[in-house]
């Protein structure tokens, strides 16, 4: 049976493979991208996996292949990245202090926000509920392939894992958005930015993200389990469980689709979106400064391949200088 699918690439040419639990890899024969994969499977009414399925090749080698990001579009302006954040129970104790400050009268917006999302954001259906945080990262330019360097700008307070699950859209002639699959992935942020001030969010979140390879059809277990590791050379620096899936969540996913598809610019047919559904594990809560050279490590239940990714200091300053025309 079909778990997921990766795309891969072996020499110079470009192919999609499906695998199954145990990671055994088979060539999907004549797709040569999951977008292309998508379109072929809403022409004939069928679903992504069914469409899959029904071309199974060759198996292939996956130590004998580069493998790229799960999604990707030819025209990267035409792929939207964005998030939500404070989507994520965490942990008793913080609730508890979040209630109380509240409570208290000294709640900040993050912990306004945290509040509705725990009181409105698992509507009944057919209601909307509490709109979640949102924020937008950048186009598919962004996307970092597996075992690709994350490159934090000069200008950077930090680099910053945040392990997520983000779900893989694509919008149909119609303007109906469409979920293709789930993909586990690191948001990667500047949290030393975002520390200075919450206002600051929007600048802190305009860093590339990475994917693990795997899209993974069907719906998202209710409760997923990961883990989270920083190594540096041979040594673990940090490594924390976390949880996602929406038993561990806030708000539903159906209620943070409708408050990113409400938007009808959003709902442009052709067009891709990766939305990361937020977290509530960061190393930078335990106090931990990454370094260039740093390996993230997000592996998770339920994707047979990690999320894998190095630090890389960036030479880009961000200086440009402006001309008048």
């Amino acid at each position: 049976m079909i778990r997921s699918l990766i795309q891969i690439e072996r020499g110079g040419a470009r192919g999609v493979a499906a695998l199954d639990a145990q990671g055994i890899a088979r060539l999907v024969d004549g797709a040569t991208t999951t977008l292309g994969l998508a379109r072929q499977a809403l022409e004939r009414g069928s679903t992504l996996g069914e469409t899959a399925a029904a071309a199974l090749g060759e198996t292939v080698d996956l130590a004998a292949v580069r493998l790229l990001c799960p999604i990707d579009h030819p025209d990267p302006a035409h792929l939207l990245v964005s998030g939500t954040g404070l989507t994520h129970l965490g942990s008793a104790e913080g609730r508890d202090k979040m209630h109380k400050a509240a409570a208290a009268g000294q709640a900040t917006d993050s912990m306004r926000m945290f509040l509705m999302g725990l009181e409105g954001g698992k509507p009944a259906a057919g209601a909307v509920g509490a709109q979640p945080e949102w924020f937008y990262k950048g186009d598919g330019s962004i996307l970092v392939a597996p075992g690709a360097p994350l490159q934090r700008p000069a200008f950077a307070g930090d680099g910053g894992e945040e392990p997520e699950i983000a779900g893989i859209y694509l919008v149909d002639g119609a303007g109906g958005p469409v979920r293709l699959g789930f993909a586990l992935g690191n948001e990667f942020s500047d949290h030393v930015t975002e520390r200075v001030n919450y206002l600051w969010l929007a600048h802190s979140k305009l860093r590339q993200a990475a994917l693990g390879p795997e899209l993974r059809l069907g719906e998202l277990p209710a409760s997923v389990r990961g883990r989270a590791t920083i190594r540096r050379g041979d040594t673990v620096v940090w490594s924390r469980e976390f949880l996602s899936g929406e038993a561990n969540m806030s708000h539903s996913l159906a209620n943070l689709e409708h408050h990113h598809f409400k938007y009808a610019q959003f709902r442009r047919p052709g067009d891709v979106h990766v939305h990361f559904f937020g977290t509530a594990t960061l190393s930078f809560s335990d106090g931990i400064a990454t370094e260039p050279g740093d390996v993230f490590d997000i592996e998770a239940e339920g994707f047979v391949l990690p999320a894998r990714n190095p630090l890389e200091a960036a030479g880009d300053t961000g200086l440009s200088a402006v001309r008048c025309l």
